[in-house]
C-alpha cells in the first residue's frame, strides 16, 4: 500500500438528535471534533418502524387497487 495516501482515522464525538454524545473513529475532522446529526437511527422512520404514507395523486391507487381487487390486495 502507499504511504501517505490514507485519511487520518481516529476518535471523535458524535452528538445524536437526542443530546447522547458517542465516541466513534472517523475520518471526519480532527481528534476530539463533535459531529452533530440530524438525523439519526433513533429518530429515523427506517430504523424506528415508522409508516409511510400513500399520496393518492390523481386516483392512481385507487384505480390499481380496482383493477387488480380480485388478487387479493
Amino acid at each position: 500500500m502507499k504511504k501517505g495516501i490514507h485519511p487520518d482515522y481516529h476518535i471523535i464525538d458524535v452528538k445524536l438528535t437526542d443530546g447522547t454524545v458517542v465516541q466513534m473513529k472517523s475520518a471526519y475532522g480532527k481528534e476530539g471534533d463533535t459531529l452533530a446529526l440530524d438525523i439519526d437511527p433513533s429518530v429515523h422512520p427506517a430504523w424506528t418502524g415508522g409508516s409511510a404514507r400513500l399520496m393518492d395523486t390523481g386516483g392512481r391507487v385507487s384505480k390499481f387497487k380496482k383493477k387488480y381487487e380480485g388478487l387479493g390486495f
